[in-house]
C-alpha cells in the first residue's frame, strides 16, 4: 500500500471520467488524494481545476498534481500560467519519467481523449515515482528566471 505522496487531481468536463477512474485505482492502491473537481462531465472548465492544482501543489499542500482534460493541452499551459508550478503534458511513461528525472515537475497533465485508463496509470505511478536527477539545476533556474520576467539569453 502506497501513502506517503500526498497528491490532488482535477479536471475539466472532458477528463471527469478519467478523472474519476484515477481517483477509484489510486485510492485503492492507498494513496492520499484530494479532488478538486470538477464534479460532472456535463460542466467544468479546465482552467478552474488546473490553477487550484497548481497553486495547491506551488504552495506545498500536496506532493503531485494530476490535471486531465480532453488532451491534456489546455491543463497544462492554464497551470504553467502559475508562477513556480512545472507541469509536464504526458502521454507515454518515457514522457512521464523525463518530466521527473529532468525537468523536476510536479503535476502531470495528459488528455483523456489520448490515453486509456490502464496506460494512464502507468504513466502516474512513473511521474510519482520518478526522482529527480539534479542534472539540470541550471535549466530549472531559467526557467524561474524566465518567470520572473528576466532574459536567459
Amino acid at each position: 500500500m502506497q501513502t506517503q505522496l500526498k497528491l490532488v487531481i482535477g479536471s475539466d468536463l472532458a477528463g471527469y471520467d478519467m478523472k474519476t477512474e484515477m481517483l477509484r485505482r489510486l485510492t485503492a492502491k492507498g494513496y492520499d488524494i484530494t479532488d478538486f473537481g470538477c464534479d460532472s462531465a456535463q460542466a467544468g472548465e479546465y482552467p478552474v481545476a488546473a490553477q487550484k492544482v497548481a497553486e495547491a501543489v506551488r504552495d506545498g499542500q500536496f506532493d503531485r498534481g494530476i490535471l486531465i482534460c480532453g488532451t491534456g493541452q489546455g491543463v497544462a499551459m492554464a497551470a504553467n500560467k502559475v508562477r513556480g508550478a512545472r507541469a509536464a503534458l504526458c502521454y507515454t511513461p518515457f514522457a512521464a519519467l523525463m518530466a521527473r528525472e529532468h525537468n523536476d515537475a510536479r503535476i502531470l497533465a495528459t488528455g483523456a481523449w489520448l490515453t486509456t485508463p490502464d496506460e494512464f496509470e502507468q504513466i502516474v505511478e512513473i511521474f510519482l515515482f520518478g526522482k529527480y536527477s539534479g542534472k539540470h539545476d541550471g535549466r530549472l533556474h531559467m526557467l524561474a528566471e524566465i518567470e520572473a520576467g528576466h532574459r536567459v539569453y
